[in-house]
């Protein structure tokens, strides 16, 4: 079991989508993750550039995108997904 499971909501923290969630739809390698979100482009990310936080929806390695829209809708959590954090600059 790894922070970063499949389902696991994120929120990136660099780059130009930075205080947006997003979702792991799959694990690339050691150093990077697939994601995708509802304000989020699916792409290649690196673990070091995400925050993992508790929540979780339940899909499948590799779902596309009208999947993990419809797994967010079932899990409820479409609003958060929506919002975006302020990241704190150092």
């Amino acid at each position: 079991m790894s922070v970063y499971d499949i389902g696991r909501v994120c929120v990136k923290t660099t780059g130009r989508e930075a205080g947006k969630y997003c979702v792991v739809v799959d694990i690339i390698d050691k150093n990077y993750i697939l994601i995708d979100g509802l304000n989020v482009r699916r792409r290649r990310a690196n673990y070091k550039h995400l925050e993992p936080i508790t929540e979780t929806i339940e899909i499948k390695k590799g779902a596309s995108h009208s999947d993990i829209e419809a797994a967010v809708k079932k899990a409820k959590l479409e609003k958060k997904l929506k919002e975006t954090v302020s990241i704190p600059t150092m």
